[in-house]
């Protein structure tokens, strides 16, 4: 089960939404120091603590992330900063 969850809405052709989904890996990768690669229409990312997928559907984007013991306290901090990033990208 994942510890944060997000779903984003969209209206993206399949590539920009690709693009868009990139965007929000870059971030992670830059503040949370990620490693991440794509399978298809998934983004898989990891790191020490932190795993998960962002899914790009047609008509949204769902951002999956399970933390570890020592990554829970972030949490609220981490779901309200990539939730800003994801309206950002994704939203209309």
């Amino acid at each position: 089960m994942a510890d944060i969850e997000i779903t984003q809405p969209h209206s993206m052709t399949p590539d920009a939404a690709r693009v868009a989904a990139q965007q929000v890996a870059d971030k992670m990768a830059a503040d949370f120091g990620m490693e991440c690669k794509w399978d298809g229409q998934v983004l898989r990312f990891e790191r020490t603590g932190v795993d998960g997928t962002l899914v790009v559907g047609e008509r949204d984007a769902r951002l999956e992330i399970r933390l570890g013991l020592m990554m829970k306290a972030f949490a609220p901090m981490v779901q309200e900063k990539l939730a800003r990033k994801m309206q950002r990208v994704f939203g209309a």
